[in-house]
C-alpha cells in the first residue's frame, strides 16, 4: 500500500541552495551510546530473570531427586562418556598443528598494530587518496536553484510513514524526490513555516530570521517541526505537545508505556492532530485542529501553546486564517459547522454557518477576504460571505452552492495568483477544474482522471510564474504536477491570463520517472509517467485500504 494523504508548496527562494547533510558529532555518538546501554540493561534485567526462574526450577529437580534416593543412571552413564572422550581431544582431532600455529601468528600481526595505523577526519588530508572532486560532484547532486519549487508530500509506503522533498524543475519538466525524512506515525498535514523553530528557545533570539521548516501532525498528538535545509535529519528541530521534553537530543529518556487517552486540556493535544495553519503576518503564531475537539494556538519562538479553543463538539478537521485581519481564524468541524472566531477573543460568541455534511475543507477567498469556501464530505462546496452570520447555524445562507462531485470533496484549492480559478478533488479519483464568475456562481473548465487513486491532496503552486501548476496526489502513491495552462479548455477560460501558444498543446503532466513504464505509455499519457501508477484492477484491490484511510 502507498498512500500520499497530505502536499504542499514551498515558495521559490527560501530553500538553501545548498542543504548541508546531518552529520554525527560526539555528543550524538554519546547519546546513542546511552539508548543502547538502556536496551541493554533491560536485556540484561531480563535475562536474569530467565536464569533465576531456571535456577529455582534446577532446585525443584534435585529437590525431587534427593526424595527417590538416587539419579537416573542414563545421566551417570552420559558424564562417565563424556570424561573419557575428553583426553582424546576429538573436536580438533583433523587440524594440522603447523596451520594452527600458522593462524595464530597470522592473527597477532594483523592486529597487534592497530595502534599504528593513521585515522583521518577530512579525506582531503590523506595522502593516500587524490581524487577530491566528489565533494563538488555531491554538492552539485543535491543544489537547489532559486528557480525551482519544493513540493511536500506526507507518504504512508508499506506501513512505513515519512515525508518525501520533492524538487519541482519547471522549465525542464522535471520532478524528484530531493530527500525524505522518517515519520513516527501516518501523517495526516503538513504546513510550511517560513522561520527557524526549536524547543530550546534559540528561535526566539532571531524573531525576524527566516528560515524552511516544516510541521508534520500524525496520528500522535505531537506536531513535529524539521528543518527541510538538512538532510538525513535524526530527529525534529522541535516538537509541539507532551513528546516535547524528549526534543532535546542531550536528553535521553527510557521510554514509558502508553497511558489510557487523556482529557482534553490547554497545554496539547491528547488525540491525533488533524490540521495545520500557520499565520504569514505573525510569522510565531501557528494554528493546529484536533481529533480531542480544540483548536491549539502555538507560540513559535517559545515552541509551547498559547491558547487554547473548544468551538466545536466534534473532530476539528480544518483552519484558514484571514488574509486581512491576521487574528481571525477559520475552523471546519464534523459536527457540520465553520466558525470565524477572533483569536484575541476566546470567551467571545463566534459566528456559525452550518452545512449539510461533515466539513472537509475551508478556505478565504484570497481575492476578496469578505468570502469563503467550504468543502464537505456530500461532494458540495458552499460559498459564503462572512458579513451575513446567520442567527444559527441552521439558518445558515450560502452566496451559492456548489454540487462539485457526487463523493466527498476530499481536496479543495483557490489559486491565489489568479482570481476565480478554483480545484477540486474527491474519492470519486477525479480532479475539476472550475471558473468562478462574480453574479454568476461557478462553471466547469475540466474533469480528468490522472491516474492517482483517490485525490487526498490537490495544491496550486503560490508563485506568479507557475500560477496555473497544480500538484495532485492520492491513494495511489504518486505525486503529479499538472500545468493547467496547457488544457484547451483552461486556455479559452482563462484566455487573458494564459499565453498564447501556437498549434496543437497536449496537457502537460509532469511526475517521477517510473523505470517499469514503456515509452508508448508515456506518450499515450502526454508527459512523463510517475511512481506508483496503478490500473483500475489494482485499484480496485486496494479499495479497502483506501477506505481505511478515508477514515482516518
Amino acid at each position: 500500500m502507498s498512500i500520499i494523504t497530505a502536499a504542499q508548496w514551498v515558495p521559490r527562494g527560501f530553500a538553501a541552495p545548498f542543504p548541508q547533510k546531518y552529520t554525527l558529532d560526539e555528543a550524538e555518538y554519546e547519546r546513542i551510546a546511552e539508548l543502547a546501554k538502556l536496551q541493554l540493561d533491560d536485556a540484561e534485567e531480563d535475562l536474569k530473570e530467565a536464569q533465576e526462574k531456571e535456577g529455582d526450577d534446577d532446585h525443584m529437580a534435585d529437590k525431587a531427586h534427593a526424595k527417590g534416593g538416587k539419579k537416573s543412571s542414563k545421566s551417570e552413564t552420559n558424564y562417565n562418556d563424556d570424561e573419557d572422550l575428553k583426553e582424546y581431544d576429538l573436536d580438533n582431532y583433523d587440524d594440522d598443528e603447523d596451520d594452527k600455529v600458522t593462524e595464530d601468528v597470522q592473527g597477532l600481526s594483523m592486529f597487534g598494530n592497530m595502534k599504528s595505523l593513521a585515522y583521518y577526519e577530512d579525506n582531503k588530508d590523506d595522502p593516500y587518496i587524490t581524487l577530491q572532486d566528489g565533494d563538488d560532484e555531491e554538492a552539485e547532486d543535491v543544489q537547489i536553484l532559486a528557480t525551482d519549487n519544493l513540493i511536500l508530500s506526507a507518504k504512508v509506503e508499506d506501513e512505513m510513514a515519512h515525508l518525501e522533498v520533492y524538487v519541482y524543475e519547471d522549465a525542464s519538466d522535471n520532478l524528484y524526490v530531493h530527500h525524505d525524512i522518517m515519520l513516527p506515525a501516518i501523517p495526516l498535514a503538513v504546513e510550511w513555516i517560513d522561520m527557524p523553530v526549536s524547543n530550546n528557545g534559540s528561535s526566539a533570539a532571531g524573531a525576524d530570521a527566516r528560515g524552511n521548516s516544516v510541521a508534520v501532525a500524525t496520528m500522535d498528538p505531537d506536531i513535529e517541526i524539521w528543518d527541510l535545509d538538512t538532510i538525513d535529519c535524526m530527529y525534529p528541530n522541535a516538537i509541539l505537545g507532551p513528546g516535547a521534553a524528549n526534543a532535546d537530543p542531550s536528553v535521553v529518556k527510557p521510554k514509558k508505556k502508553k497511558s489510557k487517552a487523556s482529557k482534553a486540556n490547554d497545554s496539547y493535544h491528547v488525540d491525533a492532530v488533524l490540521a495545520l495553519a500557520a499565520n504569514r503576518k505573525h510569522r510565531n503564531l501557528l494554528a493546529s485542529a484536533s481529533a480531542d475537539k480544540t483548536v491549539k494556538l502555538w507560540d513559535l519562538h517559545t515552541a509551547k501553546c498559547a491558547a487554547s479553543y473548544a468551538h466545536h463538539t466534534d473532530k476539528v478537521c480544518s483552519l484558514a486564517w484571514h488574509a486581512a485581519e491576521p487574528t481571525v481564524l477559520l475552523t471546519g468541524s464534523y459536527d457540520r459547522t465553520v466558525v470565524a472566531a477572533d483569536m484575541r477573543a476566546p470567551d467571545a460568541k463566534a459566528p456559525r454557518w452550518g452545512v449539510e455534511s461533515d466539513v472537509e475543507s475551508v478556505r478565504w477567498n484570497p481575492h476578496d477576504a469578505n468570502y469563503f469556501f467550504v468543502a464537505t464530505e456530500g461532494g458540495a462546496v458552499h460559498y459564503y460571505d462572512a458579513r451575513a452570520a446567520p442567527a444559527t447555524p441552521a439558518d445558515s445562507k450560502s452566496v451559492w452552492t456548489l454540487q462539485a462531485h457526487d463523493e466527498s470533496v476530499s481536496a479543495f484549492d483557490v489559486n491565489p495568483i489568479i482570481p476565480g480559478f478554483i480545484a477540486t478533488g474527491s474519492t470519486d479519483r477525479t480532479v475539476k477544474l472550475w471558473n468562478v464568475k462574480d453574479g454568476a456562481g461557478p462553471s466547469m473548465v475540466v474533469s480528468r482522471n490522472l491516474d492517482v487513486g483517490k485525490v487526498f491532496a490537490a495544491t496550486f503552486a503560490p508563485d506568479a510564474e507557475v500560477s496555473f501548476r497544480l500538484a495532485v496526489a492520492g491513494s495511489g502513491g504518486s505525486m503529479h504536477v499538472w500545468d493547467t495552462s496547457t488544457n484547451p479548455s483552461v486556455r479559452k477560460a482563462f484566455a487573458e491570463r494564459v499565453p498564447e501558444q501556437k498549434g496543437d498543446v497536449e496537457d502537460r503532466l509532469v511526475g517521477v520517472d517510473d523505470d517499469e513504464s514503456s515509452s508508448s505509455e508515456e506518450e499515450e499519457e502526454g508527459g512523463v509517467g510517475a511512481e506508483g501508477e496503478e490500473d483500475d484492477e489494482d485499484e480496485d484491490e486496494d479499495e479497502d485500504d483506501d477506505e481505511d484511510m478515508e477514515e482516518a
